[in-house]
């Protein structure tokens, strides 16, 4: 059992809200995964020619200056950093491949949650409510963002296999369920190109999305691919840079709600995650249905 949250802002006037809303949506869901927490968060696009990492380490002293001395030193780049708690937010203006296979190679200790241009990944062992208080959630403002609490069922408890998953840019995806065909999904997606980070079952889901993605189908075409090649029980949440969609199998069993007004549409995994939301008692509220696409963008 986990329990995933997702808030797709449409009044540009609430992001300024966006990370104390998901915080107490993701506070409220603790009960239902106490062994890790994580969230992906939209905000601050950079520039034309720059590409933002998210890294995690489990050093909470981790030397983030040495790394960026050296990256620029040895590939010529220029770099920007943030840090929150293990986690640093990287904005380089080079050659993404390279950077990513510099890191790969030159420190193998630092894992890579995420790279596009708006996306940011954070994740780590411990209840929602730690997680959010020791990334700083509260004080975060932007566009959308999906949770996740996890009870790990597929895989170990560590962070490396807490959620959100990304596997492609400004991509990812939180997952309650669980997959039978993962193992042999992964092999075909690694024919492909995708690289994986775990054992995961739910990585898996978001390679797939991303294969299909790469191959020129919109969100909702991947998400209907998804139906006829994702054998197992699930519920899912999925992020893009201007996107947001929720689909579960067509079975339903893994919970869901859906709430949407003029201002926002949020999901959860139970109602009393959402209840909190500025007019919620107003908001059109329903159970997504089985093997239904929902989807929304900005584009």
């Amino acid at each position: 059992m986990c329990g995933i949250v997702g808030l797709f802002l449409k009044d540009e006037s609430l992001q300024s809200e966006l990370g104390s809303l998901v915080e107490s949506m993701l506070s409220e869901m603790g009960d239902r995964g106490p062994d890790s927490a994580g969230f992906a968060i939209y905000r601050d696009p950079v520039d034309e020619g720059e590409v933002k990492i998210t890294l995690s380490t489990p050093d909470d002293d981790y030397a983030w200056d040495d790394l960026v001395a050296s990256m620029e030193s040895d590939l010529t780049v220029s770099v920007r950093v943030e840090t929150y708690w293990n986690h640093a937010v990287l904005a380089v203006r080079g050659d993404e491949k390279a950077v990513l296979a510099w890191l790969r190679s030159q420190r193998p200790e630092v894992r890579v949650t995420s790279a596009g241009t708006d996306i940011e990944i954070f994740k780590e062992q411990g209840t929602p409510a730690e997680v959010s208080d020791r990334f700083g959630l509260a004080e975060f403002r932007g566009s959308h963002a999906l949770g996740h609490t996890r009870m790990a069922t597929e895989s170990a408890v560590t962070t490396e296999h807490s959620h959100p998953f990304s596997t492609g840019r400004d991509l990812c995806l939180v997952h309650n369920g669980s997959l039978s065909n993962h193992n042999r999904l992964r092999r075909k997606l690694e024919r492909h190109g995708i690289t994986f980070e775990t054992d995961n079952d739910s990585e898996v889901a978001a390679g797939f999305f991303t294969m299909k993605l790469s191959q020129g189908l919109d969100l909702e075409e991947a998400l209907e691919d998804g139906l006829e090649e994702l054998d197992g029980f699930y519920t899912f949440a999925i992020g893009t840079k201007d996107g947001f969609a929720v689909l579960r199998d067509s079975f339903a069993c893994k919970p869901a709600v859906l709430a949407e007004t003029d201002r926002w549409v949020a999901m959860a995994s139970e109602y009393r995650a959402l209840d909190h939301l500025p007019g919620a008692s107003q908001a059109r509220i329903w159970e997504p249905e089985p093997a239904v696409v929902y989807t929304w963008s900005r584009a």
